[in-house]
């Protein structure tokens, strides 16, 4: 088992070792908790050390300890409070009176944390079925009844739409299990059928993920960004503590941004805390076909075993992320399980007494580096032949105000090239692909920036900040493919600044590449107080000129034409690349597309793709009409919209037939469509694109999840 170390403020110290003599230092000095656990040859802990048994290192450099405190925390459970069966079932049992325990606003003092086991219940609700929100409690209940050690302390929190710590560390059980039979079962359950918002397993166009405004649907970075805030409220307790993430997985959202992974993943090792993700729905048997649920397969997918295959990527999807959780922060994942209470059990096995060493870091630069720790036993302790486990090193803090110009430059490069994602700033991100020639394609990248995280700066009549993009696409040997640096000024009327807070703000840009597997890598840092945000996530560009299937680009999915030359904050592209976007006609109107997925009540919808090498008839030279060339040829494409609930086809739009091919662009068929969306009811739907070329006996149905919102604009 490794061990965490993390930073925290000089305050913090100072409460925590109030009873030792400490040495005087800056109080803008790093102090850094490094957790050790020391075991002998045989497995035993070892509990005798002291500060001068240990050297530690901090980039190579030897630190000076400001204390050594050992934790000792025991393993053997208390006598059970209550029968078996009655912790089994859904009544709340009467507490016996007791003293009032901490509650969220009234954490415990530092003494009473002395020699305890700090363990955290999150649960997901918004990620699981009633059923599932039942079996969870009901195992939390058991551990704490049966299973509950003298060393144990236990927070409950609950994520649905926010995070919320429902009742700080307390080793009450009474309260901790009465807070618990208090929970509403199917709260925010609705939300667990909204996970799956990736695009058709046959379709890899128009990935997206989520941003913080228009969440409710496409929440996988939602639930990523709540462990995080979990992590980062737990930082104030310098003792590892664990964190029992219960739910019923983190579906991906196409495009995933593994960048806010990442940053969950380095939060929790700087507030040191171990992720032991509990997958709620235990041992589940899947349906060759799917069962009732969802909506049947299409075509032949049924039959040549696509279908399958597609059902148990989705559901090991949601798993994967729970797993990655725990590995990287040193906890442990409990899949495919119908004894949840393993998975609260063994973080009693993996944390056991260990050291808590405390230094004032000698590096007080604010960069947001990585600094690697070693720490060894000195050698008067060396007879014992001790392992030591310990995390590796932590990520430094840093501070936009304190940086100049040039060193504003260097932090946005670094965070480019840094495994230390920043994720401040929430951005959705959009990459999609047309193709220009037989190895060529245009890739469009869409991002969108809530407005309200925008800080406007008053100047006269106008309220100005500045957003800084830097991105950069690697093909599949880590060379870099293409790259892209802006500085975009945004200048609005101040009286419209407002408004702007409430709306989002688009930044577009495009690349041109080959067929192939690319990774994209996204920086946007908005300058008024530094808020920064990192998206990183592979995507494909298909070879589009091969193969059977019907050949289609990413589907667009838009409800704003607006001309380039009045875009806020549109990429400085060469006028070649403007003239090779698709998505901009001749007269300069650009179709944006809706990153986030959600749209308003009212608002027109309007579908774009691109069909290439329809089926075509040929006709004599001499049966040629007006404005036909030589050996030119008629189309035949008919198109439409359909939105599905379930297995429900909610509404159809009527059919677009279309027989001309782009005159200016070879074997290139553009499809337009369009619907109101007035007459669609508030809820998510499936938007499914019917396309059929009858002439070429070809056709596809891609599909993506969309939302449309209540007339209020609350959302669902």
């Amino acid at each position: 088992m490794k061990y965490l170390a993390i930073v925290v403020t000089i305050a913090l110290l100072a409460s925590q070792l109030s009873s030792q003599q400490l040495p005087t230092f800056s109080t803008t000095a790093n102090v850094v908790v490094v957790n050790v656990t020391v075991t002998s040859r045989e497995g035993t802990a070892i509990g005798n050390l002291g500060k001068s048994d240990f050297l530690l290192y901090e980039d190579g450099k030897l630190q000076t300890l400001q204390s050594c405190e050992l934790q000792k925390l025991d393993t053997k459970p208390l006598e059970p409070i209550l029968p078996a069966k009655t912790l089994q079932t859904r009544e709340a049992p009467k507490p016996a009176p007791a003293a009032p325990a901490p509650t969220p606003e009234t954490p415990p003092k530092k003494e009473d944390l002395r020699d305890r086991r700090l363990i955290v219940m999150l649960f997901d609700i918004s990620s699981m079925q009633p059923q599932e929100q039942v079996r969870s409690v009901d195992a939390a209940i058991k551990f704490l009844g049966t299973q509950m050690t003298t060393s144990d302390m236990v927070s409950i929190m609950t994520f649905g739409t926010d995070l919320k710590t429902v009742l700080d560390f307390t080793a009450d059980r009474d309260q901790l299990i009465s807070t618990l039979h208090a929970f509403h079962v199917g709260e925010s359950s609705e939300l667990s059928t909204q996970a799956d918002t990736g695009a058709d397993s046959q379709d890899v166009s128009g990935s997206f993920v989520a941003d913080e405004t228009e969440f409710n649907i496409f929440n996988s970075d939602r639930k990523l960004a709540a462990l995080e805030d979990a992590a980062r409220r737990l930082s104030h307790y310098p003792e590892k503590k664990a964190l029992v993430y219960i739910s019923s997985g983190i579906q991906k959202t196409g495009v995933d941004n593994q960048s806010q992974l990442q940053a969950t993943v380095n939060a929790a090792i700087r507030a040191n805390v171990a992720f032991y993700p509990i997958d709620a729905r235990g041992l589940t048997a899947t349906a060759p076909a799917g069962d009732a649920s969802q909506a049947a397969s299409v075509g032949s997918n049924m039959y040549s075993g696509s279908a399958q295959r597609s059902l148990s990527d989705t559901f090991h999807n949601t798993q994967e992320t729970l797993d990655t959780l725990a590995a990287d922060t040193g906890g442990k994942a409990l899949l495919d399980s119908n004894d949840l209470t393993l998975g609260m059990t063994q973080v009693q096995k993996d944390i056991n007494s260990y050291y808590m060493l405390t230094y004032a870091s000698t590096n007080a630069a604010e960069d947001g580096k990585y600094r690697r720790i070693q720490v060894k036993l000195a050698p008067k302790a060396g007879d014992l032949r001790a392992k030591l486990d310990y995390r590796q090193g932590y990520y430094a803090p840093t501070t936009f105000a304190k940086m100049t110009g040039t060193n504003k430059e260097a932090q946005l490069q670094e965070a480019l090239e840094s495994d230390n994602p920043v994720t401040d700033l929430p951005i959705a991100v959009e990459v999609d692909y047309f193709r220009l020639g037989k190895s060529k394609y245009f890739v469009p990248i869409s991002v969108r920036i809530p407005g309200s995280a925008l800080s406007f700066r008053s100047k006269g009549a106008k309220a100005a900040t500045e957003m800084d993009f830097i991105g950069e696409i690697r093909d599949a040997r880590g060379r870099q493919a293409s790259a892209v640096r802006d500085t975009i000024p945004l200048k609005v009327a101040s009286t419209t600044a407002g408004e702007v807070t409430r709306k989002q703000i688009q930044y577009d840009t495009g690349f041109t590449l080959g067929p192939g597997k690319y990774t994209l890598k996204f920086v946007a840092r908005e300058n008024g107080e530094g808020k920064a945000g990192t998206f990183q996530a592979p995507f494909v560009v298909p070879d589009l000129g091969s193969g059977n299937t019907l050949r289609l680009s990413s589907v667009i999915l838009s409800n704003q034409v607006q001309a380039v030359k009045e875009q806020i904050a549109g990429a400085k592209n060469s006028k070649k690349l403007v003239a090779e976007d698709p998505l901009i006609d001749d007269s300069g109107q650009k179709i944006m597309p809706n990153v986030t997925r959600v749209f308003r009540p009212g608002q027109k919808l309007s579908v774009y793709l691109e069909l290439y090498d329809p089926g075509v008839m040929q006709f004599p030279a001499q049966s040629q009409g007006q404005g036909q060339s030589q050996g030119a040829g008629i189309a035949s494409v008919t198109a439409t919209v359909a939105f599905y609930q379930g297995d429900k086809k909610v509404m159809e739009t009527p059919a677009v037939r279309v027989n001309r091919i782009n005159a200016k662009r070879q074997g290139v068929m553009p499809l337009r469509l369009q619907t109101l969306l007035k007459s669609l009811p508030a809820g998510e739907y499936v938007c499914q694109v019917n396309v059929i070329d009858q002439l070429g006996h070809k056709f596809a149905f891609p599909r993506s999840s969309i939302v449309v919102l209540a007339d209020s604009g609350a959302g669902l």
